[in-house]
Formats: C-alpha cells, sequence, structure tokens
C-alpha cells in the first residue's frame, strides 16, 4: 500500500493573549441595514457587519464510507405533509458538500460537536481511529469538542489522536509516523483529578483579520456512567452550564466578545425528520431533554449552541437566561447532515447580531461526485482491512433492524450473549443487552463483492464494535426487577434505557404510567413463570453494564462473577451456528416487551 503524502505543514493553534483590545461597546442596531451583510469589496473600508459562516456536524463516529440500513438514510419533511427517506452520509460526500457550501464565503469555520470517534466501522475502528482523524484533516475541520466517545480508549490514546504518534500496542500502519489531528480538540470540563485542570485546550479562538469568535467546548457531565470505568480512569468530568460561563468570562477578558459553545449533549425533537420546525407554535417549543435546560441556563454572552449526542436533527431557537432566542442546532449523526450556520458579526461591538442569526440543515446526498481525495483514502486504508473485514460469518434473510423499544439486532445480540453464556455455565439464565451498545442492523442487500444476505466480519464489527467481554453474574429475582425497573427510572427517568432480552424473557412496559412503574412487575416472566424474588438467577451482559453502565447500579452488585470472550466473537459464534447459505437466519418478531403507549 503506498504511503499516505506527508503534509507539508500543519495548522498551530495559540490563545489569543490576554492583552487582546477590548472592542468598543455600541448598541446592537435593531434592524440591520440592507447593505449590512457580506464582505464589501470595493468599499476601502469593511463594512460594519460581517457575515461568518459556520459549517457543523457531530457524531460522525468514524462513519468513513457510506452507512448502510437505517444508518444511511435520513427523514425529510414535504410541504404536504408526507415524508420521504433520502440516502445520506459517507465521507466522499460529505467532503464535496461541505467544499461547496464554503464557496464564495471567504468568512468560514467548520466546528464538530464530539464523537468523530469511537463505536466506529472496521475501516476506522481497527486502526484505532488513525484513518478518521486522517478523514477529517483533509475536511479542513477547525475545530471539535470532545464526546463520551473520545474516552473509550481512555485520555491518553485521545491525547494520541490530538498530538500523534504511533499506537502503544499496534504501532505504526503506514510507513510515516501518524501526524494527529491538524485541529484541536476542546475538553473545558474534563479535568484531571490531580491537578484540577483541563486534560486539553478549553477554548480556541478563530481569527480572520478583524474577526474573532471564541469556541468552548464540553462533554456531558455524565459520560462516566456511559463510558467504561478504565476510559474515565483518573477524570472530573464538570457541569457544563458551569463550565461554559466560566470560560464566557475568561474568552471576554480577552476582547472576544463572540462566543459558540460546542456541546456533546442533546435533545429530542417532537419530530424525526431533519427539517422539522421546532420553533412551531413557539421558539424551541418542538424539543426536549438535556439540551434545553443547559440551553436556558448558559450565559447569554454565547451567541450560539452545537450540540450532539442524541443523534437527532434540529435547528431550534431556545431562549437564553435573558429571555432572547439563541440558536441550537444538531446534525443528526455518522455524516449524514450538515449545519449551515450564518453569524453576523458587528465590527463596532466585535459581537453576534443575534437577531440576524439564520441556520439550516442541510442533507449529505449521495448524488453528488465524490470527492476523489477521500476515495483514495478509503481505499488505502480498506486495503488494509480487507483480509480480516471480508470474512463471511453469517446468513440472514432479510434486514435485521436496531430501531425500536425492542429491536429485532438487540434482540439477536441478547440471543447470542446467552447461548455463549450457556457454553461458560450452563445454569445461565437470560442475556441482557443495552441500547447503546447496538451500533446498527445487519442489511440483506450486499455492501460489497459478498452477496445478498452474507454478513462480513466488517458488518458485525460495525454493529457491536467496543471490544466488550460477555460476563455472568448471579441475581436474585427481586434484584432482576430492580435492574428492569431502572430502565424508566433513576437517571434514565427522561430517556428510558430498553435492555435487549433473550429468549424467554417476557413482560409489559406500561409507557403511560411514570418511573418505575411503568415496569408491570407481576408481567415479568421467564420461559412463563414469574420471577421467583428469592431465586437465583445467572445472567449473562457485556462488561459495560456488568459494572453498572448506562445507569444501571443494581448489574454492578452481582455475585459469582465470571468474564468470558469478546461480545463480538460471541455473536459470530452463533451467527455460525444458526445460519448457512441454505438456511440464512430471519429476524426476531422483537416482541418479548409489550409496549403499552
Amino acid at each position: 500500500m503506498p504511503a499516505a503524502p506527508r503534509r507539508t505543514r500543519r495548522r498551530t493553534y495559540a490563545f489569543l493573549g490576554a492583552t487582546a483590545a477590548l472592542a468598543t461597546a455600541a448598541a446592537l442596531a435593531a434592524a440591520l441595514p440592507a447593505q449590512a451583510h457580506g464582505d464589501q469589496g470595493h468599499h476601502p473600508l469593511p463594512s460594519r457587519y460581517q457575515d461568518v459562516q459556520l459549517l457543523s456536524f457531530n457524531d460522525l463516529h468514524g462513519n468513513l464510507e457510506p452507512p448502510s440500513g437505517s444508518s444511511g438514510r435520513v427523514t425529510e419533511l414535504q410541504p404536504d405533509g408526507t415524508t420521504k427517506t433520502i440516502d445520506a452520509g459517507g465521507v466522499e460526500y460529505l467532503a464535496t458538500h461541505l467544499r461547496k457550501a464554503r464557496a464564495g464565503h471567504p468568512y468560514s469555520i467548520t466546528a464538530a460537536g464530539g464523537d468523530m470517534v469511537g463505536a466506529s466501522p472496521l475501516l476506522s475502528g481497527l486502526f484505532h481511529d488513525e484513518p478518521t482523524i486522517e478523514a477529517l484533516n483533509k475536511l479542513d475541520l477547525d475545530v471539535t469538542s470532545v464526546g463520551n466517545h473520545e474516552f473509550d480508549e481512555g485520555a491518553r490514546e485521545l491525547a494520541r489522536l490530538q498530538n500523534g504518534g504511533c499506537h502503544p500496542t499496534d504501532g505504526c500502519y503506514n510507513d510515516e509516523e501518524f501526524e494527529g489531528a491538524d485541529f484541536p480538540y476542546l475538553a473545558a470540563n474534563v479535568q484531571d483529578e490531580k491537578t484540577g485542570k483541563p486534560i486539553l485546550k478549553p477554548y480556541w479562538v478563530w481569527k480572520k483579520r478583524d474577526v474573532r469568535i471564541g469556541f468552548i467546548g464540553v462533554t456531558l457531565e455524565g459520560t462516566p456512567g456511559i463510558v467504561s470505568a478504565d476510559g474515565v480512569k483518573g477524570l472530573a468530568f464538570k457541569d457544563e452550564v458551569e463550565t461554559i460561563n466560566k470560560y464566557a468570562k475568561v474568552l471576554q477578558r480577552q476582547g472576544v466578545q463572540s462566543i459558540v459553545a460546542l456541546i456533546h449533549e442533546g435533545g429530542f425533537p417532537a419530530s424525526g425528520a431533519y427539517n422539522y420546525n421546532c420553533d412551531s407554535p413557539g421558539a424551541g417549543s418542538g424539543i426536549s431533554g438535556p439540551i434545553v435546560d443547559i440551553a436556558k441556563n448558559v450565559t447569554p454572552a454565547v451567541d450560539a449552541l452545537v450540540t450532539g449526542h442524541t443523534h437527532q436533527a434540529y435547528v431550534c431557537t431556545v431562549p437564553d437566561p435573558s429571555g432572547k432566542p439563541r440558536m441550537v442546532t444538531s446534525a443528526a449523526s455518522f455524516g449524514r447532515l450538515y449545519t449551515d450556520t450564518t453569524l453576523t458579526y458587528d465590527r463596532f461591538t466585535g459581537d453576534i447580531a443575534r437577531t440576524a442569526v439564520k441556520s439550516a440543515n442541510h442533507v449529505v446526498t449521495r448524488d453528488v461526485p465524490k470527492a476523489p481525495d477521500m476515495t483514495d483514502l478509503i481505499s488505502r486504508w480498506n486495503t488494509l482491512a480487507a483480509p480480516i473485514g471480508n470474512r463471511a460469518i453469517g446468513y440472514i434473510s432479510a434486514d435485521i433492524n436496531n430501531t425500536g423499544t425492542e429491536s429485532p439486532m438487540g434482540d439477536l445480540i441478547a440471543d447470542a450473549q446467552l447461548a455463549y453464556g450457556r457454553e461458560l455455565d450452563p445454569k445461565t439464565s437470560l442475556a441482557l443487552m443495552n441500547p447503546g451498545g447496538v451500533r446498527a442492523g445487519l442489511t440483506y442487500q450486499a455492501k460489497g463483492a459478498e452477496g445478498d444476505g452474507v454478513v462480513t466480519y466488517a458488518e458485525g464489527f460495525t454493529v457491536q464494535p467496543f471490544a466488550n467481554t460477555v460476563n455472568l453474574q448471579d441475581f436474585t429475582g427481586a434484584q432482576l426487577i430492580q435492574v428492569l425497573k431502572e430502565q424508566v427510572s433513576g437517571v434514565n427517568a427522561a430517556a428510558p434505557k430498553i435492555l435487549q432480552p433473550s429468549a424467554g424473557l417476557t413482560y409489559t412496559l406500561d409507557m403511560t404510567k411514570t418511573g418505575a412503574d411503568r415496569v408491570v412487575t407481576d408481567s415479568v416472566r421467564l420461559n412463563g413463570a414469574p420471577i421467583d424474588p428469592a431465586a437465583t438467577y445467572r445472567v449473562a451482559t457485556n462488561s459495560f453494564l456488568a459494572g453498572g453502565g448506562d445507569g444501571f447500579p443494581t448489574l454492578g452488585q452481582g455475585t459469582g462473577d465470571l468474564v468470558g470472550g469478546d461480545d463480538l466473537a460471541a455473536l459470530e459464534k452463533y451467527l455460525t451456528a444458526h445460519s448457512s447459505a441454505a438456511s440464512p437466519l430471519a429476524p426476531t418478531a422483537a416482541d418479548r416487551i409489550t409496549v403499552v403507549q
């Protein structure tokens, strides 16, 4: 494989000094002059107002190739109220769209809202996401916040992605040492527990001529609850609002009045359509979730919020603490969308004219030419990955989707872990799989030359990329019922995390009720028999859940622990044993949980 060409220049970043001159204070005009926007090149002096283009995206998760199945589609609301789906995503197309969008915009910034890497398909994940960092460099990404998945392999590995160097175990994949990211990762609220200082830069200032815009990057405070303990060891995650407000003051003291927050936390719009108007009937009325409270409390000094984490698409104006609308955006996930926001910079005040801010999400359609440099990048890394990724591990008769409260893909993984658990210990009773660990479904249509219905190792890796182990633990029946209640109570009350059950475990989930009462206790059955509160049940989970992750503290209290092998290997073994070309595996009915709405 030819070595990747060495970049002759790397962009360097430095904070603006505290001695930067303060901008002259002036009241914002109630309405901008008709000729206010743009860089008036024919005038000897720049106009008062300068439009700055902010292009943003989030939650790429190393999806360099076009995502398959539902992961590679977006829903578009039509004028007549109907919806249609559009195939979207792939960095070859994302690069083309971003480059076209920048044309004619000399003042343009590209920013991201975290989870650029982690839970990545084989093409990137197999190489510790070096291919994704290389792609982001080619995309001319200027800045990103960290997300929770940036900590999947720990702070030391995150530092390597930022600064470069070969992997400490797997070494170099090319003839040249990995150079790291050309853009800064911002981690304002992630501190070293010993020093109390951010592990990476808390903020960064973009500057062109006399225009300056500061960026503050944070991830969700709850990151330790959704990342393996090893990944966040020695780190403290601070409150998002307090951190942003703190560094907004720091930037203002440096004379930077225009500020954008990159927040890896998000919300849930009332519609799944990317172009849904979440400001109808009122500002921000069509969105819920953690980002709403954050947006309502972040200082008005911040002019816009680029968010992520929930993989949802929205462009909303949520009132700030002073009651004024402020732009809050998210571009779904996997590179299927990008957001184009216009920030109108006022040279008199050095601030953004908030009344003039406008924003929209755009689909990364696949009807544009592929960017040749991205095609070359994918080809080079695929050459390395192909011998591993193209191996067939099973056969399916139809798409096995990962959508819904209970998904066929979630059921399949739970069944595979139950079968593997019984090999380790025949007394294993059931298996539970966290929905966030099911990263994709399996698609019947062939992705390459393997043929329709063939499941390759690369496709399996995309579904389960975390390299967790399958663990066995003993729980009482009372504890098992408590685990089910933790799906819809405690930290999971507002956004339930419904564990995917193995065959034989059935119950009713009544979503018309609140909290733990949503689990109808008397309905819980294992192989048709009620759960005995005093009996002992052997339960298989992945190592993340076995540590109490995802807001399931009771799963961290099991006894008789037995640590098994890799969870993807368990899925591969199950597919190989239960499917063949002549007898492919069919998706489950996903009817183990009865949901009352």
